[in-house]
């Protein structure tokens, strides 16, 4: 199985995970020129912009560490071409950006990682 099929996998169960604790997800594997987000979803009236990482040991660290500044930069990038392509007011909406890690089995949620 390569690199992106692997990904995906973790997506969708990400995305069943937080379907279940109450977000309604509105996107798998946003793209664009600019980038691509995971997933996004709305948590009560929060736009929430959700990236997915996976490790399968610690050799490289765990897979929230793998959100470095850079990333973060381009989901925010995404993120607001997102909201302007759909009608979102960057000002007045709330938004939030979560990271969902998979470090093999463990499943950790950080609401408002950046």
């Amino acid at each position: 199985m390569n690199r992106r099929n692997v990904g995906t996998g973790y997506e969708l169960r990400a995305a069943q995970k937080l379907q279940a604790e109450g977000y309604e997800i509105l996107e798998h594997s946003y793209r664009t020129r600019t980038g691509e987000i995971d997933l996004i979803a709305r948590e009560g009236g929060t736009l929430v912009f959700i990236e997915v990482k996976y490790r399968s040991g610690t050799a490289y660290g765990s897979s929230l560490e793998a959100v470095d500044l850079r990333k973060q930069n381009r989901i925010r990038r995404t993120a607001l071409y997102y909201m302007t392509l759909h009608g979102y007011d960057p000002d007045s909406t709330p938004v939030r950006f979560d990271v969902a890690g998979f470090d093999g089995e463990r499943f950790t949620l950080v609401k408002g990682a950046f």
